[in-house]
């Protein structure tokens, strides 16, 4: 793998925000910050449009401080949010999604999404933060969380005010769909996983992929099971990195982190990377037979030790864990014990 995004880089190892790219002739990358978070920003595009105004593919965090640097992004190529026709999002979100509707508030920009995304953005904002709460506790207690400690690590429906309060797309993008940002031929690709909705966008003219969150040159992206989510979401990202790997790219231009080449090797990594967790997974629920997944997540290697995680982290690491018990029993190797909190074991074979 080749890194391109060279600045992106030496920004990301002096820990600072990368600066503001013009990458093709009339595109550009606008890092809009992440406020406390490890990923630290995401890479907005702004696509010049022939006939005059831009298109933005996704948007940033929903934050003053994110909509400070998507202006400033934006004031700097010589633009501004007015000028913006129509935004594609990625996925749902909200280092993506989350600035969309202050987008089309101040432009009248239309939003488009893949149609599994804006299903779950319209429950969520259905629901209200509220019940979002106390959805997402039920959850991780059948999951094998105490309900005391499931409730910390959610917190309190503040938190999840701004995942309720999301853009709904006026716009569908479904698999193979060209977006309509004239000048440019970007089709979309529907690749869940991630979410159920994600696409990434592959530019005809160009051969860039924008590869969203399904592609990262440096982490996996979470592959997490949830209330809202696929019942197998590991076998759709597996199967949607195998739908990309071929396809004739020039260069990769991620959500976060850095521009490179060599799609057919990160893919090939990462498939790589999931089989060797499954494995890890097998080993743990032999060594600990009849554990839930919030007790066999404590049994695996992560970024850091065990009882260091708490909160949205540990959230992230046990749903994860999840949905490697799901790939694990579609293959046959793991059963669970039925119930409402169910327990794994190996397979007889």
């Amino acid at each position: 793998m080749e890194i391109t995004g060279t600045a992106q880089h030496a920004a990301w190892q002096a820990r600072a925000l990368p600066p503001v790219e013009e990458v093709r002739s009339g595109l550009w990358s606008i890092p809009v910050p992440i406020p406390h978070n490890p990923l630290r920003y995401v890479s907005v595009h702004a696509f010049a449009l022939s006939g005059g105004g831009l298109g933005l593919l996704d948007t940033g965090w929903q934050s003053e401080e994110s909509w400070t640097a998507l202006t400033g992004g934006l004031a700097a190529i010589g633009a501004a949010v007015p000028d913006v026709r129509g935004v594609l999002v990625t996925h749902l979100h909200v280092d993506h999604l989350g600035l969309a509707a202050r987008v089309r508030e101040e432009s009248g920009a239309w939003i488009a999404m893949h149609p599994a995304d804006v299903g779950v953005v319209a429950g969520l904002n259905a629901s209200g933060a509220t019940a979002a709460v106390a959805g997402e506790i039920d959850f991780l207690v059948g999951l094998g969380a105490d309900r005391e400690e499931a409730a910390s690590d959610v917190g309190p429906p503040e938190r999840m005010e701004a995942f309720t309060r999301m853009a709904v797309a006026d716009r569908f993008l479904e698999d193979g769909d060209v977006a309509d940002f004239p000048g440019w031929r970007l089709r979309a690709v529907h690749t869940p996983g991630h979410t159920p909705g994600h696409l990434c966008f592959a530019e005809e003219g160009t051969r860039l992929f924008f590869s969203g969150d399904h592609v990262l040159p440096r982490i996996s992206p979470n592959i997490s099971t949830g209330q809202r989510g696929a019942a197998d979401p590991l076998r759709d990202f597996l199967d949607s990195l195998a739908a990309v790997r071929d396809l004739d790219v020039a260069e990769v231009l991620p959500a976060h982190e850095w521009r490179f080449r060599g799609l057919q090797s990160r893919v090939d990594a990462l498939t790589a990377h999931h089989e060797q967790r499954l494995a890890e997974l097998l080993d743990a629920i032999r060594s600990h037979p009849g554990s839930t997944p919030w007790d066999l997540a404590a049994h695996l290697t992560w970024s850091r030790p065990w009882e260091q995680y708490e909160r949205r982290m540990r959230i992230f690491a046990v749903t994860e864990t999840d949905a490697h018990l799901r790939l694990l029993a579609s293959r046959g190797l793991v059963v669970s014990s039925g119930g409402p909190v169910p327990t794994w074991t190996l397979a007889v074979r």
